[in-house]
């Protein structure tokens, strides 16, 4: 459902949240390019990488279709608990990384925080989601989310960094649950 939809893509959109929010701290004066730049990068990479992650999951999915329920419980409890045990560790590695907007950083931080998308993704397969509309719509939440954050960021520091990471977490593991259940038909 579309409620689902977005709940998932706020959830994925929480690391890239987290490091825009580290940008914009390292930036500090900020404009509004800082904020679309980020925007477009983490908002593409998260709508590539479900994308890519679906199309990879597509060849398998005819051989483990029963099991596509404990897949996508699996893979989307496996990267909500990481989140969650991310916003639980002290350090703060990305907020140490210099101002830089640059092609090569922007490209290092879009993939490295979109990689749980491409697993999401393969759930998507796994569950036949129409993926074109939700890889649109992944990808704008995050755009949204992002652009959000480097302002955040410039404002308030780290504060909401791991609450944001932890909640993300959190979602992505109750929709995980809500799927095991519905697949096994108690739902």
């Amino acid at each position: 459902s579309l409620i689902e939809l977005f709940v998932i893509a706020v959830g994925l959109s929480m690391d890239a949240f987290a490091v825009s929010i580290c940008k914009g701290l390292s930036l500090g004066k900020i404009k509004i390019r800082h904020m679309l730049l980020a925007g477009v990068w983490f908002g593409g990479f998260q709508g590539l990488m479900p994308a890519a992650g679906y199309f990879l999951g597509s060849f398998f999915v005819d051989m483990i279709t029963k099991y596509a329920h404990w897949v996508a419980f699996i893979l989307l409890t496996i990267i909500g608990g990481n989140m969650i045990k991310e916003s639980r560790e002290d350090s703060c590695d990305c907020c140490d990384a210099d101002a830089a907007m640059d092609v090569k950083t922007m490209f290092l931080l879009a993939v490295a925080t979109s990689i749980d998308a491409a697993a999401v993704g393969v759930s998507f397969a796994f569950l036949k989601v129409e993926i074109l509309p939700a890889v649109l719509f992944i990808g704008c939440v995050t755009f949204v989310c992002s652009a959000i954050g480097v302002k955040i960021g410039s404002l308030f520091g780290t504060r909401y960094k791991s609450k944001s990471e932890f909640a993300g977490g959190f979602v992505l593991i109750v929709i995980g649950l809500k799927t095991l259940l519905e697949g096994l038909a108690i739902l």
